[in-house]
């Protein structure tokens, strides 16, 4: 499995990579982009499973980088969690509409993160037991 953190603080990459690893993507690859230009290139290069990312960062902000990969083909069935700071929570509705899986608030801690993702989680554990069948 590869996932794709996106956010323009290096810190919130680290963080967020240690919740997914301490709920259980242990064997994930991760691939990190600062904003949603450099997604939009790793995006290029790489076949990735799921997108977290954040909505305020520059050169391309999240909710552009959500329209961009729900709008190609290739792109718009990879899930896209969003994390937001609580002023833009008051958009989750508008981003679901847009096709995020859901929307986190920031700060989050491992046990919110393990809430939003846990039938994702399920589900990536399924696909690894039904590889020898």
């Amino acid at each position: 499995m590869k996932i794709l953190i996106v956010d323009d603080t290096t810190t919130a990459r680290i963080f967020a990579k240690k919740c997914l690893m301490g709920i259980g993507f242990h064997d994930a690859e991760f691939i990190q982009a600062k904003h949603g230009l450099d997604a939009l290139e790793k995006l290029k290069d790489n076949t990735v499973d799921l997108i977290l990312t954040d909505l305020m960062m520059p050169e391309m902000d999240g909710e552009t980088l959500l329209t961009q990969i729900k709008m190609t083909e290739e792109w718009q069935d990879i899930p896209v969690l969003v994390v937001s700071s609580a002023g833009n929570m008051a958009r989750r509705d508008l981003l679901m509409e847009m096709g995020a899986m859901d929307v986190l608030p920031k700060p989050f801690s491992t046990s919110e993160m393990f809430e939003v993702l846990k039938d994702f989680l399920e589900e990536d554990e399924e696909e690894d037991d039904d590889w020898g069948d």
